[in-house]
């Protein structure tokens, strides 16, 4: 194949200033060049460049959910006596939408990734790279408990790899963690505190001990993956912490004492607006679960936005898991970086926060994406506006005209001449 040209009015590189005027090459699955177009190569013969608006890196989703269920479900218990044939079926085209939103690399939290991630990888199912975490780890009774199950169901679900793993004491969170590395989970998902759409318990609460916290991390570290901690509550925030968790996922109970202790761990926040503005907004949840949502959106909208002052480095996430055109649906991940921006972060912050912090999320495990560099992963996405200017255009997959993941041309033409219009 012959290297790919995009010459472009405005280049964002994921990291870094913006670059007017910019050109990117790839050949293959890697970047060649990107900078100014002083100083690129010269086309290779047979080349025809694609001209664009806006170039910048394919963005990362640091908390997703490859549930596949039907639109608009979230009730665990219905979840998980669906066939996973059918639920992988759905999650294929929810990987598709991804692409075509400009979402080149997602960590998966819970649910199918680890199943379908080796689809993807051999080329069977279009979708961005998948690091998966396999099941969430969960104290009994706690967020990652199905509730409204017997326990001995909820046990052969995990043994099934239905997304959820109930662990109590330090042995067990030992155990279930090498499990999930058998899988090859790429990242360990733990949940620190209560939450929302779990039936009992308090997103405030504590769910797990330091000890039990520790180990999860410790034997996590041991094959070099890093932690994501589903946190609402402050106890559990900074329990969390203690242990040595990389992420925190949520962060609804944020205060100036907890982003003061992020930010000396060097860990990384993952808001998740999403998913709490479009439950917020539809309503479409069970009376349990809409009454906790109303009482975190407030604080977690206006914690997010006191992290950022602080300086804690925010890394996006939306927590999409739906099918279809539900609430929360894959293909909305863009909303994100436009709810970001609401609370407070600059355009080009929220690019960083989209691109370059992604790959940190998976700590020693991060290949070489999120930002357009020699070296660099082929992922590139093309916009039509400027998104420095109108951060919402990520919003919108149809502004995202063209899309290489490792350099293969996933969305848009290949010969196409995007009309080069002054967006500078």
């Amino acid at each position: 194949m012959s290297p790919q040209r995009v010459e472009a009015d405005l280049l964002i590189p994921g990291r870094g200033d913006p670059v007017h005027d910019g050109v990117v090459v790839m050949d293959g699955p890697v970047i060649t060049y990107a900078g100014p177009r002083d100083g690129a190569p010269a086309d290779a013969p047979g080349t025809e460049p694609v001209r664009a608006r806006t170039v910048m890196p394919g963005m990362w989703d640091c908390h997703t959910h490859l549930n596949g269920g039907r639109p608009g479900t979230f009730d665990f218990a219905q979840l998980v006596q669906e066939h996973p044939a059918t639920r992988a079926a759905r999650g294929a085209q929810s990987l598709r939408r991804a692409l075509d939103a400009g979402v080149t690399s997602i960590r998966e939290l819970g649910g199918m990734g680890l199943h379908l991630a080796p689809v993807v990888s051999e080329g069977f199912v279009p979708g961005p790279a998948i690091y998966a975490a396999g099941s969430v780890l969960s104290a009994t009774g706690g967020h990652g408990d199905i509730h409204t199950l017997p326990t001995a169901w909820v046990h052969d679900c995990g043994r099934a790899g239905a997304g959820f793993r109930l662990a109590d004491g330090e042995a067990e969170c030992a155990k279930a963690v090498r499990e999930q590395l058998r899988h090859n989970a790429r990242i360990i998902k733990v949940c620190a505190s209560g939450g929302v759409l779990s039936v009992i318990d308090d997103p405030i609460h504590q769910e797990l001990t330091v000890r039990e916290l520790r180990t999860v991390v410790e034997v996590a570290g041991l094959a070099e993956r890093s932690v994501a901690a589903h946190c609402h509550g402050k106890p559990g925030i900074m329990a969390a912490l203690e242990a040595g968790v990389l992420t925190i996922e949520h962060g609804s109970y944020l205060d100036d004492e907890a982003c003061e202790a992020m930010t000396e761990a060097g860990a990384i926040l993952v808001p998740t607006l999403t998913i709490v503005q479009e439950l917020l907004d539809s309503e479409q949840l069970p009376p349990y679960a809409l009454r906790k949502l109303r009482g975190i959106a407030r604080l977690h909208r206006d914690n997010i936005a006191r992290a950022h002052r602080a300086g804690v480095r925010i890394a996006l996430g939306s927590d999409i898991q739906s099918t279809g055109d539900a609430p929360a649906a894959w293909g909305r991940h863009g909303r994100e970086a436009a709810l970001l921006h609401e609370i407070g972060m600059e355009p080009l912050e929220v690019i960083e926060a989209a691109t370059a912090n992604g790959p940190a999320t998976l700590g020693r495990q991060a290949p070489r994406s999120g930002q357009l560099r020699p070296g660099y992963d082929a992922d590139v996405v093309i916009v039509d506006g400027n998104p420095l200017r109108d951060i919402s255009l990520l919003a919108d997959p149809s502004r995202i005209t063209a899309v290489w993941r490792a350099g293969i041309l996933v969305k848009g033409r290949p010969t196409k001449w995007i009309p080069n219009a002054s967006c500078c």
